[in-house]
């Protein structure tokens, strides 16, 4: 799966749980627009960082994190709602519920709007199910053991009790990333 289309399925997951969390089909929709330009900023990391085999080394983490900065500078003349979203899910969408364990800037989703969380996860998740050039593809199943795993540090326990319920059982889920 290219990074063109693991951005569909990130957006269509974030959708399938903002409409589980209650939100209309017309502000799902907006969420899902909003999460497909999280990593909108990846475009102007090196290449050589980008795209490493290996592990990145500190100094080259710390470009990685620029990503979310970079991506909020691409979308500032975006203005309204969406573009409002748009700028907070991009900075924001690798942060932890638990700051202190994990996240780049240090603010804990429990202060961000939800939406911020539902592509964090989806994001994870859909990493975790792709292959990298640094890493082969997990299985599903594994994959959301992470997540689980993760449930009170990275995400919300209540969150991350309805993505399970999702990728278990719910058919919008696309069949690649499902859990039987």
């Amino acid at each position: 799966m290219n990074h063109k289309e693991e951005n569909k399925v990130i957006a269509r997951l974030t959708e399938i749980i903002a409409l589980e969390s209650g939100y209309s089909p017309e502000k799902a929709e907006q969420i899902k627009t909003a999460a497909a330009m999280h990593d909108i900023g990846k475009q102007k990391i090196p290449k050589n960082i980008l795209l490493k085999p290996g592990e990145l080394d500190a100094r080259e983490f710390e470009i990685m994190k620029t990503h979310t900065k970079l991506g909020l500078e691409m979308l500032a003349t975006i203005q309204g709602n969406l573009g409002d979203m748009a700028k907070i899910i991009c900075l924001y969408h690798h942060e932890w519920h638990k700051p202190s364990e994990g996240g780049y800037w240090g603010v804990s989703t429990y202060y961000l709007p939800d939406y911020v969380s539902f592509v964090s996860i989806s994001d994870v998740y859909t990493a975790c199910c792709s292959e990298r050039c640094y890493k082969s593809a997990w299985k599903p199943k594994d994959a959301l053991d992470h997540i689980e795993n993760q449930a009170g540090t990275q995400f919300c326990p209540e969150l991350v009790k309805l993505f399970s319920s999702l990728i278990r059982h719910d058919n919008r889920v696309p069949a690649f990333l499902a859990v039987a």
